[in-house]
């Protein structure tokens, strides 16, 4: 090129805008391939198995236990229900006759007590293990008291809860 000197020529070089189509182009993919990872792990956690959904391992075993207590009136009514501690449940004046059906944890012996009121009258608390009778007691007169428990089946005389 006449006339142009080199200092021209560099100068015309610099103000070149440069084409990108090779730094777009790799924004594009990684923003896909992003894309791409999102979309994978929301697909996972749609089609996962449901191993999360299975009973956990440690779980106390436990024996279905039916508690009634029959009668007229109402009474208080103690009883030991499904916790790894196999606290006792208080239902107060509940009125009879009244059933509860409950797990109890192995080792934990079930009990069922009850409490009259001071107008008394008579009541029966009974114990079914897995629907088989366990044992039975009857509750008297003003305030009269009423315990029923038994053992568990598979559980020791001297694994049996004291008290």
């Amino acid at each position: 090129m006449p006339g142009k000197t080199q200092e021209s020529e560099a100068a015309e070089t610099d103000t070149e805008i440069p084409n990108k189509p090779a730094g777009d182009r790799a924004a594009l993919l990684a923003g896909g391939v992003v894309l791409a990872a999102c979309g994978g792990l929301v697909l996972y956690g749609v089609l996962d198995s449901g191993e999360s959904d299975r009973k956990p391992a440690n779980r106390t075993p436990t024996a279905a236990v039916t508690y009634e207590v029959t009668g007229k009136g109402t009474a208080d009514i103690t009883y030991r229900a499904r916790s790894s501690s196999g606290e006792a449940v208080v239902v107060k004046a509940a009125t009879l006759p009244w059933r509860k059906t409950v797990d109890v944890p192995l080792g934990k012996e079930p009990t069922v007590s009850i409490v009259l009121g001071e107008k008394g009258g008579q009541a029966r608390c009974t114990l079914a293990i897995r629907g088989e009778h366990a044992q039975s007691a009857t509750a008297t007169g003003t305030f009269g008291r009423a315990t029923c428990a038994a053992p568990l089946p598979g559980q020791a005389p001297s694994d049996r809860a004291e008290g």
